[in-house]
């Protein structure tokens, strides 16, 4: 049985359906079963929350292998938490999903130190593990969603700093491998995209494969500041406006190229994302 944290998540959705489309057995960890899709014959949910230990142990039995997923820096004990149950529960592997950002000395935001933080934990635990750092997203770019469908026009920024930003579907069958093969412990795999893009850059591949002009309209850091304020707190909004910034240097322009020396293939491309997700910006 292997457990995936982070299963609503799009690596954590990929991952399952990748491992039960090969014969796994998994469990999906969750505070909410409504925003699982259908587990299907081999999967099955568990119910619970990093900060429930009763939970995270009934989720661990009979688990040999975890993808661990969190997602709150305001509350840095749920990788101890789940690393701890692991151990109680007899788990032999850990497959943690951190951020390329970890190996910046530059970075020093918020979210990079606790990314830092959880990955120490998880080495420390004695038990197998591979640390999986992507660059960010392609999905990132569905928040472009509502402003395209609303007036065609994209107002972020940088509007051009590159980014190797990686399929999420690139990084669950990496997750899936390291879950299942041996081979993979104590690895820490760096999985970027095949190219660096500017955000200007993707936008006019969305143009191309929805047919219809988009514009890009440069905003300002501190209106990007704004626009993070009303959607997280303050210190996540300000840590993210620092990433953003870091790009501007070139932080993120860097391809590596694991994911086509693990998976055998090509990293897959920002056009080859669009055109699988076009629905969402029509």
């Amino acid at each position: 049985m292997i457990l995936l944290t982070g299963a609503s998540g799009t690596v954590g959705r990929e991952t399952a359906r990748l491992l039960t489309a090969g014969g796994h057995r998994v469990r999906l960890l969750t505070r909410d079963p409504a925003r699982l899709p259908e587990p299907g014959p081999l999967a099955e949910t568990a119910v619970g929350d990093f900060g429930d230990p009763g939970a995270l142990r009934a989720a661990m039995s009979g688990v040999r292998a975890v993808l661990v997923v969190t997602s709150d820096p305001l509350n840095p004990g749920h990788d101890a938490a789940l690393v701890r149950a692991a151990r109680q529960a007899g788990v032999r592997r850990l497959v943690k999903l951190s951020a390329l950002a970890v190996t910046d000395p530059a970075a020093d935001d918020l979210i990079t130190r606790w990314q830092r933080e959880a990955e120490e934990t998880v080495r420390a635990s004695g038990l197998e593990y591979t640390l999986l750092r992507p660059r960010a997203f392609m999905s990132n770019t569905l928040a472009w969603a509502a402003d395209i469908r609303r007036a065609g026009t994209v107002r972020l920024w940088p509007a051009d700093a590159p980014s190797a930003c990686v399929d999420p579907l690139d990084v669950a069958a990496v997750a899936a491998r390291a879950l299942t093969e041996p081979g993979h412990a104590g690895r820490a795999y760096a999985l970027t995209g095949p190219r660096p893009l500017t955000a200007r850059r993707q936008v006019a591949v969305l143009a191309r494969e929805l047919g219809r002009p988009l514009a890009v309209e440069e905003s300002s850091r501190e209106e990007l500041l704004e626009r993070l304020g009303r959607r997280f707190p303050e210190p996540l909004a300000e840590a993210l406006t620092e990433m953003a910034a870091r790009r501007l240097g070139g932080a993120g322009a860097r391809v590596d190229p694991t994911v086509e020396r693990l998976l055998g293939r090509p990293a897959r491309s920002y056009r080859q994302w669009v055109r699988e997700h076009s629905s969402s910006f029509l």
